[in-house]
């Protein structure tokens, strides 16, 4: 049965730091719906209403570019083993760029991650747990290490180059802000981590 609730609780907490892997989707009105699997050790729960996650280079930045739109935001994740579940978490998010104040201090509580590119902070408006008895269940062998190769392979002046290549517009041709003006802001650009 499903249950509804304005915050994450504690075992709902533990079971999102548990999960190898999530799925984030976010759209505008009028662009197309994007949904993304996300790995590696990527998110931090801040509070029972606020998360963070940390996004990766990759061949798209559409949720940067849906969030500067619509802040609307959802993540699912699901029990492969052990007991069935889905959780869904429902929120406002923002995307945080290298340039920005609070990027040093929320980049802090991860890991380095060569490629990083931004920090989405969710605001948490609703969590939804249903029982994922038709998940199938999987083995978790371990995380890839093939992008942080890539990234490292990059360096930072080759992953700018990259951003500003094939990271500054989503499919449909928003502006990502993932360089600085990109959104009319006019910042400035710092190095990557």
């Amino acid at each position: 049965m499903a249950t509804s609730s304005p915050t994450l609780n504690p075992a709902q907490t533990a079971f999102v730091a548990a999960q190898p892997l999530y799925f984030v989707a976010t759209a505008t009105a009028d662009s197309r719906i994007n949904l993304s699997p996300k790995g590696m050790d990527s998110l931090r729960v801040l509070a029972p209403d606020r998360l963070i996650w940390l996004n990766a280079t990759g061949s798209g930045n559409e949720s940067a570019a849906h969030v500067a739109v619509d802040p609307r935001m959802t993540l699912m994740f699901c029990a492969f083993d052990g007991d069935p579940k889905i959780l869904r978490i429902y929120g406002r998010a923002r995307a945080v760029h290298q340039r920005d104040a609070d990027w040093p201090t929320l980049y802090g509580l991860f890991p380095p991650l060569p490629g990083a590119r931004q920090i989405f902070d969710l605001a948490i408006e609703q969590v939804q747990t249903s029982c994922g008895f038709a998940v199938p269940l999987y083995d978790f062998r371990g995380p890839r290490d093939k992008l942080r190769d890539w990234a490292i392979g990059k360096g930072d002046d080759g992953l700018r180059e990259y951003w500003t290549q094939r990271n500054t517009t989503s499919i449909d041709g928003l502006p990502t802000g993932i360089v600085a003006g990109n959104l009319g802001d006019g910042s400035p650009e710092t190095a990557s981590p």
